[in-house]
């Protein structure tokens, strides 16, 4: 077993892999604050599809971050909610969502520059 943090076959990979899907992160953090129906995700996020919607809750609660839950009622209805691993993951995701906000027009002037070039 490496050290190397980076390698193909470690669990940081994971984690990376799970960050770089721009809908995971968005949809977790739309999670924070209790369960909710898909309707009430879309609403909130916002420029999310119902087709996008749905692939991302699954990998979410393949990968154990969200869990799914039926609601009694006519008609049927479900809501998804964090799971404890899931809460977890809400910490990694503001400390992006922080260096972004501190450093996005930096990140968006080096793409104007670039463009021009």
């Amino acid at each position: 077993m490496t050290t190397d943090a980076f390698l193909a076959d470690c669990r940081a990979r994971l984690a990376f892999d799970l960050l770089s899907n721009t809908w995971n992160a968005v949809v977790l953090w739309a999670l924070r604050d209790g369960p909710l129906r898909p309707v009430e995700l879309r609403e909130r996020i916002g420029g999310i599809s119902s087709k996008v919607l749905t692939e991302t809750l699954r990998r979410l609660q393949y990968n154990g971050l969200v869990a799914r839950r039926p609601r009694p009622g006519a008609p049927p209805r479900v809501e998804y909610r964090l799971t404890d691993l899931g809460r977890t993951f809400l910490a990694p995701i503001g400390a992006v969502g922080a260096w972004a906000f501190d450093h996005g027009d930096e990140v968006m002037a080096a793409q104007e520059a670039a463009s021009g070039e």
